[in-house]
């Protein structure tokens, strides 16, 4: 099946992309961007089963922000050396073990005794689904060259918002069927079939040899004086940071207020936020293919993408008015709208996968997504802590967009252009 007749056409020198058939990269994307949605579906049912685990434990607004948060610690301080390991190690092997240690914590959440149990649980989860992003990246980036990216990239990452979604459509009824224990031993154990189709389709021998010469490329490259040193990566952390924040806030915070602001029953908050998540997640793979084909036809590399992360973060600005609108209708319907900022996500994933040494995608995406997980620790602390003091969602529906836009400055004004690593040879790192 890895044939090179029917591989897309690259340049070596410029891009260590694999020659594989079109028919199995693009497997091999589905099955990450199925593995996506099992990743999102499984994070996010803590916050559709907020309510009911609040009650069983009798927990108050800060802490639900720490159980929300919890996650993000173990998530976040494993992003740079997954990334590491992503680069370094074999990428079927890694990405199996740690899909298999993420299904096994979810489902042994719905045994948990105890908020320090949970938390704890938590944690194994964030450590079995750090492989996610920067390990989805290094694979993109070695089955593509770099003028393609942006639809895969959109595509396997679009399951993180499906996965949200599905959780807010299937959620609401397990919970309210079999309660919130069984729920998450549903979701958790039976995951595992993932693994059959992962082993049978994964060009692991071409993946292994293409990561092998990235990696022997990078003191031509001069990789690690780069990543020490590079302007580039700055910005990219910064702006997705701030990226990060806003869409956390989102993740954690929403089907609770709909739930506790706005009144909805607890199914009808689990379907209704499924609408932003499905929203956002079918913005991604379109933000990346316009882009491409706009790239296609001749347009500026740099000012495509950063020009369609700029559209995308605008659309945040729909939340602020969410929260002072009357009915739940209309805070929907801006919150739906908020959902487009989706638009932005496969160009972050390009503009990182362009500027990066090709060897060392994995662990600039780990850089990249410990800055961003910041703000998924932050998000929902922060915003338990604003409404315990407000008594109103609308100081943290304010700060989440501010904090969404100020990453443009990064973006324009601190990312370069996007030029083949090649180039970073004869080019200051600051270019």
């Amino acid at each position: 099946m890895d044939s090179a007749a029917s591989a897309s056409p690259l340049t070596p020198s410029a891009d260590h992309s694999i020659a594989v058939t079109n028919a199995r990269r693009w497997a091999v994307v589905s099955l990450l961007f199925i593995a996506s949605i099992i990743n999102y579906f499984d994070r996010a049912t803590i916050s559709f089963a907020l309510p009911l685990i609040s009650r069983d434990f009798h927990l108050g607004p800060a802490s639900e922000g720490l159980l929300l948060s919890s996650f993000f610690w173990s998530y976040t301080l494993m992003q740079l050396p997954i990334g590491a390991f992503a680069d370094r190690l074999d990428l079927l092997w890694i990405y199996a073990a740690t899909f298999a240690l993420w299904s096994l914590a979810q489902g042994l959440t719905g045994l948990a005794a105890s908020l320090a149990v949970l938390i704890a649980l938590r944690m194994v989860l964030g450590i079995g689904e750090s492989i996610y992003l920067p390990g989805g990246t290094k694979i993109v980036s070695l089955l593509y060259n770099r003028n393609e990216r942006g639809a895969p990239s959109g595509f396997f990452d679009f399951g993180t918002r499906i996965g949200i979604a599905a959780g807010g459509l299937v959620m609401p009824l397990l919970l309210a069927r079999f309660g919130w224990r069984w729920a998450f031993v549903a979701v958790g154990v039976p995951a595992l079939v993932w693994l059959i189709p992962w082993f049978a389709v994964f060009p692991a021998r071409a993946v292994r040899e293409r990561a092998r010469a990235a990696r022997a490329s990078l003191p031509r490259l001069g990789g690690r004086r780069h990543l020490r040193f590079n302007r580039n990566l700055l910005g990219i952390c910064l702006g997705f940071f701030c990226f990060d924040y806003f869409w956390y806030l989102m993740v954690t915070w929403l089907p609770d207020y709909l739930y506790v602001e706005r009144h909805l029953s607890i199914v009808k908050a689990g379907l209704y936020a499924a609408l932003p998540y499905a929203v956002f997640g079918v913005s991604e793979p379109l933000g990346g293919w316009i882009a491409d084909r706009l790239i296609h036809r001749g347009w500026d590399e740099t000012r495509t993408r950063k020009g369609i992360v700029t559209v995308g973060f605008l659309f945040g600005l729909l939340i602020i008015p969410a929260a002072r609108v009357r009915t739940a209708h209309e805070a929907l319907a801006l919150i739906v709208g908020a959902g487009f900022v989706g638009l932005s996500t496969a160009n972050l994933l390009v503009i990182l996968q362009s500027c990066a040494p090709p060897g060392e995608v994995g662990l600039w995406t780990g850089f990249e997504n410990f800055a961003g997980n910041i703000g998924g620790i932050l998000a929902p602390l922060v915003t338990g802590f604003l409404i315990k003091w407000s008594g109103s969602f609308l100081p943290a529906f304010i700060l989440g967009p501010a904090i969404l836009l100020s990453g443009l400055f990064s973006y324009w004004f601190i990312v370069g252009r996007l030029s083949p690593p090649v180039a970073a040879t004869s080019s200051s790192p600051h270019s």
